[in-house]
């Protein structure tokens, strides 16, 4: 399924008038999808990424959907950008409601051949854009005393990320974060959740060797990939009041990844290969 796909919500119309969603990463991909899907019910949207050229095409579609946007071409990992966004948002629509922690980036490659600088670069946008961004926000909830929710996407980190090891990392230092401030801030009526997408068909798939990709798709038990609406449901869910009760937690949506899954972002490797066909033959 293509990403700007949509099948029709479970979430009626009209769910999130009045209420302003701040989405990073929102140019492509699953971010994109999700900003569509709270501009078909009813929201203003704050949307940033590093291509302004795609953010533009984005907020431009967007208010196809009737929405009012805001789009900031920036990159998370400055954290004045970050504070200056969220002024701005704040002076243009007067509140924030939900804070979609999206945007982030990996590249495929053994543990061992990461050079520093990869390694610096994944970890300033996962792990600490997303706590410029989670914190921004917090200040400004607590400062106006207006309640906060926000949802960080990670990734499905709980048998480890192999040729992906420094996302895995930032990712889980997210996970960690977020339901180590779920119990601070809940006090000041913020929530902090996290949803873990497993193998998703966007075109990020486009950014993986064939072999990475056949890995995705045979991922999970059920034998395929996601879609995007998959996880902008799931987002919806945990912006919305259905989950008002829920802070702190992972919402995992990943056909089973978890339980069963193998995947390998560059392939995997011979070493595996050889062993897995040796004990399909013993059985």
């Amino acid at each position: 399924m293509q990403e700007n796909m949509q099948p029709q919500s479970v979430f009626r119309d009209g769910l999130f008038k009045d209420k302003v969603v701040l989405l990073s990463g929102a140019g492509t991909g699953l971010g994109k999808a999700a900003a569509e899907q709270f501009a078909r019910l009813g929201a203003s949207l704050v949307i940033c990424g590093r291509d302004g050229e795609r953010l533009a095409a984005a907020a431009d579609d967007l208010r196809k959907l009737g929405a009012r946007v805001l789009a900031r071409p920036m990159t998370i990992r400055d954290p004045q950008a970050v504070s200056d966004l969220m002024d701005e948002a704040w002076n243009e629509f007067g509140r924030i409601d939900v804070l979609v922690n999206n945007a982030g980036g990996q590249f495929a490659s053994p543990a061992l051949d990461i050079k520093p600088k990869g390694w610096l670069a994944v970890i300033d946008t996962n792990l600490n854009g997303t706590w410029y961004m989670m914190q921004a926000a917090a200040q400004r909830w607590k400062q106006h005393g207006q309640p906060g929710n926000i949802i960080n996407v990670v990734a499905v980190i709980w048998r480890g990320l192999p040729q992906v090891s420094h996302t895995c990392a930032a990712r889980a230092g997210v996970v960690y974060l977020s339901k180590t401030v779920a119990v601070e801030w809940a006090e000041h009526r913020i929530r902090v959740n996290c949803l873990a997408p497993g193998t998703v068909q966007t075109d990020a798939f486009n950014y993986y060797s064939e072999a990475g990709r056949a890995s995705f798709q045979q991922a999970n038990p059920m034998k395929h990939a996601g879609d995007a609406p998959d996880i902008s449901e799931a987002i919806t869910y945990l912006a919305s009041d259905a989950s008002k009760f829920i802070t702190g937690e992972v919402l995992t949506v990943d056909g089973g990844q978890q339980l069963w899954g193998d995947p390998w972002f560059d392939g995997r490797p011979r070493y595996f290969e050889l062993d897995y066909e040796a004990s399909r033959r013993a059985k």
